[in-house]
């Protein structure tokens, strides 16, 4: 039986690491350090269904607390790791526990970036979403008729104005980029979320930033904005991207760069530790990205796993993504940097739309908005390694399954 692996983080990577291995029947001992006071859980639903209490906790939790028994996974909550000495092999805790390792795996995933305090970052009032934590003291605000400032106009945002306007909140949403999505999306899908977020009476102001939160006995109750007006707010959503939680891996000498830098084995420069999900940088098609999706962390900690336990199949990134707003549901498959065109089709549904990504001529990606077939489609042909007829794809009548013979 190998030596203890050590997981540090207990969240959608480090969990499906540890379960992977006891399906593939590798039974070293495991321990999994979580830094949050609850067994691991999903994730995506803290924002949508568990905010809108729709769906329970323990329907949120991956196996139920008896499974880490019963599967002999040790779990340790509610404490940091604060120090890995990789020449004794072996990590410090924030209590000066120690525990030793043979192979070690970082899925510490990524940290929302805050507001600083000289804009009013610090004020009571101004969340971000990332937690159990977050979601229950964001549960507490969510009231109808109160005034609710979204700064970031990408996925967590927008998903963040919906579930404020299912519950009947007033919703102004900001974006200083010149639109929503910039970063993420084409013109065409970013055209089609803000249509629907403002027929559902969402406030979306674009090319429009923050200057800054004023706050009334130490709780936010105005924002100023960059176009000179005042707004007043009872409180502040800050979804302005993430950071990836690499200090660990920087501080014992790893290599890391906007994440921790891993090969196709998710591997570290210290081939007994390895890294995935949200925190790891990955080697894709000649470059290296960083995946912020569950998909990811699943996939890659599935084949770190294979890895462990004696495999030598390189992990291959199938990039797909989802976000579902109101009842809107957007699926992306492909990732798709450096994109030169679009090419966009409607759907069979009223409503329904697809819109596809081309570098240099070649479909690198979809982006699905109400329309399965459209996605599931073009997955299939990323996968394949189809490129798609042009001509078929923007004729709405022609049937995609043409393309996929």
């Amino acid at each position: 039986m190998a030596g203890r692996l050590v997981i540090v983080g207990a969240g959608q990577a480090g969990f499906a690491l540890a379960a992977k291995l006891r399906a593939l029947k590798d039974m070293r001992p495991i321990t999994i350090v979580g830094s949050e006071d609850v067994i691991p859980y999903q994730r995506p639903p803290l924002s949508k269904k568990y905010l809108l209490g729709e769906m329970s906790f323990d329907r949120l939790t991956f196996r139920p607390e008896s499974w880490f028994a019963e599967n002999d996974v040790e779990i340790r909550l509610s404490t940091y790791v604060e120090e890995i000495d990789r020449t004794a092999k072996r990590i410090r805790m924030q209590d000066g526990s120690v525990l030793e390792y043979e192979t070690l795996a970082l899925a510490t995933g990524s940290t929302p970036r805050t507001l600083p305090a000289s804009v009013g970052g610090d004020l009571d009032g101004v969340f971000t979403v990332r937690d159990k934590r977050d979601a229950d003291l964001l549960a507490a605000e969510m009231k109808p008729g109160r005034r609710l400032l979204i700064i970031g106009g990408g996925y967590i945002g927008l998903e963040a104005a919906a579930v404020a306007r299912h519950l009947g909140l007033d919703v102004t949403l900001i974006e200083m980029a010149d639109r929503i999505l910039q970063r993420v999306a084409a013109r065409e899908t970013a055209d089609v979320m803000r249509a629907i977020h403002e027929s559902r009476g969402a406030a979306i102001r674009e090319k429009t930033g923050l200057h800054r939160l004023v706050g009334e006995e130490g709780r936010v109750r105005a924002a100023e904005l960059s176009d000179g007006t005042t707004i007043d707010v009872d409180f502040v959503i800050v979804g302005i991207g993430v950071n990836a939680n690499d200090q660990l891996a920087q501080d014992c000498g790893l290599d890391v760069g906007n994440g921790i830098i891993v090969d196709e084995f998710a591997r570290t420069s210290d081939p007994s530790i390895f890294a995935m999900g949200d925190c790891a940088m990955l080697p894709w098609r000649g470059k290296r990205i960083r995946l912020e999706s569950v998909q990811n962390a699943v996939d890659q900690a599935e084949a770190a796993a294979a890895v462990m336990a004696g495999g030598t199949t390189p992990y291959d990134a199938k990039p797909w993504f989802w976000s579902d707003q109101y009842d809107v549901k957007l699926q992306i498959a492909g990732f798709n940097m450096g994109y030169d065109e679009t090419l966009v089709r409607p759907g069979a549904r009223e409503g329904s739309l697809s819109v596809w990504y081309f570098r240099e001529g070649r479909f690198i990606a979809v982006d699905a908005i109400n329309d399965a077939k459209a996605y599931v489609s073009g997955k299939k042909m990323l996968e394949s390694g189809i490129e798609p007829d042009k001509a078929i794809l923007a004729d709405p009548s022609a049937d995609l399954k043409q393309l996929l013979s």
